[in-house]
C-alpha cells in the first residue's frame, strides 16, 4: 500500500494524481441561450438533468434549443465519455454522456470535464460522485459568501486515486453489477412507496364519500344526529367565538362598548355552491370553509432568521404532510414582535398560499398542541381558525388531502411571474363534506388505525432506501480503496500511465503553441498585402 503527502493510502500501482492530469479539456456552458429555447431542436442540458445518486443523464426533462447558424462552436458542446458536473447551487450532481448521444450543448451552471482517451471515463464519474471520493473535496472547494459554487480549477485540483488501465476496468464493471441488484431492490421500494400512496387515497376516498362507515352508519340510523344539527351549532360557535374575539380587542384598546351595536358588523359566512358537487350519505351536508373557521387571515411579514431572538415564526418548511414540523425554526427580529392574540392555538390550519411550485400550494398542516412561548406564522400561508366543535379541525385537516380538493385548489390557484398563489376569498369558498358528529368520531378512527399502518410501512421503507444509499456509498468507497476487485500485478501501474498522459499532453500544447504561433505570423504576414486583405480572420483559432 502506497501514500502520498497526507493522502489516504492506495495499493501497490495505484498513484494520487488530479484532475488537471485525466481531464484533456475542461470548460463550462453556454450562457444567454433562453432566447433560443424551443419545442424541438438541440439538447440543452442543465443541473436538473443530473443528479447525486448515479451517472446517469436524466432524460425526462431535456430543454431543447434551436441555434441560429454561427451562434456556437464545439466548446459546450458534450461528445461520448464527456463528465457534466454542476457548479453552482447544489453542486457535485454527476452525468456521464454515453455512447450514441444526440447532439447537446451545456448551460453554464453545468461544466464538463473530458477525461483523456486512455482513461475510463466511468471510473472518473464514479469517483466525483462518490460521497468518500471527489464530493467531500467539491464541499472543501466550494465558494461563494450567498451562493456556492465551485470554479473550473477546483476541478482540476480534484485529487483522484488513479488505478492501473485493466483494473479501471474492473472496478467500474463490479460497481454496475452490485448497483444492478442493488437497483433492482430499490424500484421494487419505491414501487411499494407508490402502492401505499394509492392506497391512502383509497382510503381517504372510501371515508369521505361516507363508504368506510356504511355499516355502521346504517347500524346507527336511528340515533345519529343528522349534520345540520352540528352546522347550527358550528355557526353559532362561530359567531360567539367573533363576539368574543372583537370584544378582548377593543377592551385591549381601552375602549369599552356601550351597547351591543357593535354585534351587527358580524357577517354571516357564505354557504357553498353545490350545483355541480357530488351526492352526500343520509345526514351528510356539504359546508364552506368559510362557515367552520371563525377568523382567518395572513401571516407576519416581519423579518426573521435563525439567529435572531424573537418568537419563533413558522414558514413553508414547517408544513410537513399534513403535520406541523418545528425543526427548521426561525425566529423574529425582536421580542416585541405581533399581538400575542394573533399566535398559533389548538384548531389552527395553516394553509400554503404562494410558492413557485403548484404541488404545494393549497397544502395544509393542523396545529394540535397550545405552544409554551408563542408562535407566529409567515406572510406566505394562511391561518384558517377552525371552529373548535367535537372533532371537526381534525376532520378538516384529514379530507384537506382527497384528491377532490386537491384537484379544486390547483384548478382555482392564480399565477403570476411564475409564482402559484391562492387567495383567502378563495378558499373561504371550499366546500367540505361534513358528516355527523358521531360519524366523524367513527371515521378518525378508521382513519388512524389504517394510517398508523401504512406509516409503519413507509418508515421501514424508507430505512431501506437509506440504507441502499449507505449501502451504494460503501461499495464506491471499497471501489477507491483499491478493495473491491483484486489487483493484477501483471497490470502496467498508473504512474506509467499518468506520465505517458503528461507527455502526451505536453506534446500536444507544443503543437499548439507553434500552430497558434504560425497563426499570428501568417495574418501579420497577409496584412501587408492588399490582394490577400480580404482574406483577413478567415482562419479559425483552434480550441483549447
Amino acid at each position: 500500500m502506497g501514500s502520498e503527502n497526507g493522502l489516504p493510502q492506495i495499493p501497490e500501482g495505484w498513484c494520487w494524481t488530479t484532475g488537471d492530469v485525466v481531464f484533456s479539456f475542461i470548460t463550462s456552458g453556454s450562457r444567454g441561450w433562453a432566447q433560443y429555447y424551443a419545442d424541438s431542436g438541440v439538447a440543452f442540458l442543465r443541473m436538473g438533468n443530473l443528479n447525486h445518486a448515479s451517472i446517469t443523464i436524466d432524460l425526462t426533462d431535456i430543454q431543447r434549443v434551436r441555434l441560429p447558424q454561427g451562434v456556437e462552436g464545439t466548446r459546450s458542446r458534450v461528445q461520448k465519455g464527456d463528465i457534466l458536473l454542476s457548479i453552482t447551487a447544489d453542486i457535485g450532481m454527476i452525468g456521464l454522456v454515453p455512447e450514441n448521444f444526440e447532439e447537446a450543448y451545456i448551460n453554464q451552471h453545468v461544466a464538463l470535464a473530458r477525461p483523456f482517451p486512455k482513461l475510463n471515463a466511468a471510473f472518473l464519474a464514479w469517483y466525483l460522485a462518490a460521497q468518500y471520493g471527489a464530493q467531500k473535496q467539491f464541499l472543501e472547494l466550494q465558494r461563494g459568501a450567498t451562493k456556492t459554487g465551485l470554479g473550473l480549477d477546483d476541478i482540476r485540483a480534484i485529487k483522484i486515486p488513479l488505478p492501473p488501465r485493466r483494473e479501471q476496468e474492473r472496478i467500474v464493471e463490479k460497481i454496475e453489477e452490485l448497483f444492478t441488484q442493488l437497483d433492482a431492490g430499490v424500484e421494487l421500494l419505491k414501487k411499494l412507496k407508490k402502492k401505499l400512496k394509492r392506497y391512502r387515497q383509497a382510503v381517504l376516498k372510501a371515508a369521505v364519500e361516507g363508504k368506510l362507515t356504511q355499516e355502521w352508519r346504517e347500524a346507527h340510523r336511528d340515533t345519529l344526529e343528522p349534520a345540520s344539527v352540528l352546522r347550527d351549532r358550528i355557526l353559532k360557535e362561530r359567531r360567539e367565538k367573533w363576539e368574543a374575539d372583537q370584544l378582548a380587542q377593543m377592551q385591549a384598546k381601552g375602549k369599552l362598548p356601550k351597547d351591543d351595536s357593535w354585534k351587527k358588523k358580524y357577517k354571516e359566512p357564505t354557504p357553498p355552491k353545490t350545483a355541480d358537487l357530488p351526492e352526500l350519505p343520509d345526514g351528510w351536508i356539504w359546508v364552506s370553509l368559510e362557515q367552520v373557521s371563525w377568523d382567518c387571515g395572513y401571516g407576519t411579514s416581519e423579518k426573521c432568521d435563525y439567529s435572531f431572538s424573537g418568537y419563533p415564526v413558522l414558514r413553508i418548511p414547517n408544513l410537513v404532510e399534513g403535520k406541523i414540523v418545528l425543526d427548521d425554526l426561525k425566529f423574529a427580529l425582536g421580542a416585541k414582535s405581533s399581538n400575542l392574540s394573533n399566535s398559533l392555538a389548538t384548531g389552527d390550519l395553516l394553509v400554503i398560499r404562494t410558492n413557485g411550485s403548484r404541488d404545494l400550494i393549497g397544502r395544509a398542516a393542523l396545529v394540535t398542541q397550545n405552544y409554551e412561548k408563542p408562535h407566529f406564522f409567515a406572510s406566505y400561508l394562511i391561518r384558517f381558525r377552525i371552529v373548535n366543535t367535537e372533532d371537526l379541525p381534525y376532520w378538516v385537516s384529514q379530507i384537506w388531502h382527497y384528491s377532490r380538493i386537491r384537484q379544486w385548489i390547483e384548478s382555482a390557484a392564480a399565477t403570476s411571474a411564475g409564482q402559484y398563489n391562492v387567495s383567502l376569498t378563495t378558499l373561504n369558498n371550499l366546500a367540505l363534506e361534513l358528516p355527523p358528529s358521531a360519524e366523524q368520531k367513527r371515521i378518525h378512527e378508521e382513519l388512524e388505525q389504517c394510517f398508523s399502518i401504512i406509516n409503519q410501512i413507509e418508515k421501514s421503507i424508507e430505512k431501506n432506501l437509506k440504507r441502499a444509499e449507505r449501502l451504494r456509498q460503501s461499495i464506491l468507497k471499497q471501489a477507491f480503496e483499491g478493495k473491491l476487485v483484486p489487483q493484477d500485478p501483471n497490470d502496467e501501474p498508473a504512474s506509467v500511465l499518468c506520465d505517458r498522459i503528461k507527455a502526451e499532453k505536453a506534446k500536444r500544447e507544443a503543437e499548439m503553441k507553434a500552430k497558434r504561433k504560425n497563426t499570428v505570423k501568417n495574418r501579420k504576414s497577409n496584412a501587408s498585402s492588399p490582394q490577400l486583405e480580404m482574406f483577413q480572420g478567415s482562419v479559425e483559432e483552434p480550441e483549447s
